[in-house]
């Protein structure tokens, strides 16, 4: 991605899944924009099956101004399913981003952790359901806020 990144493509999207032959990926599409000048993004993919450890990585990326772009739910070579999430700095624009990642099996719950997040100054990002390590089928959300 970064050396995409490099010769003037930005992430378009993100898929993951089992392809045609049997292997199981995370497609990246990336597209450029042959009308912008080129920038020195730099992109972030985060990948794991445990919500402590999402939530961690996501903190220090945000820490060094990477922002959210797409996330997907997919079964790994080595059995189980990872959460990942792209990642993107833009070095024009970026500054520190706080992320929070819920995870629940009950929207009820899930309702009132996003409110709870929302009175906390956190935006909404995304959300998937996926079958996860994380504690089977779980419905996750995706927050950020811009620290004051």
């Amino acid at each position: 991605m970064n050396e995409a990144a490099g010769a003037g493509f930005s992430f378009a999207g993100v898929m993951g899944g089992e392809t045609a032959v049997g292997s199981k990926e995370v497609l990246v599409v990336m597209a450029k924009d042959y009308s912008a000048p080129a920038s020195n993004k730099k992109y972030k993919l985060l990948a794991t099956s445990k919500t402590s450890t999402m939530q961690k990585e996501l903190q220090a990326a945000g820490a060094e101004g990477f922002a959210y772009r797409g996330q997907t739910v997919f079964e790994s070579a080595f059995g189980g399913h990872e959460v990942c999430v792209i990642l993107e700095r833009d070095p024009e624009s970026g500054g520190p981003i706080e992320y929070r990642l819920l995870a629940t099996t009950k929207t009820s719950t899930m309702q009132k952790e996003l409110q709870q997040a929302g009175d906390g100054g956190y935006q909404f990002q995304s959300v998937l359901v996926g079958k996860t390590a994380f504690g089977g089928k779980e419905v996750l959300s995706l927050l950020k806020r811009i620290p004051k």
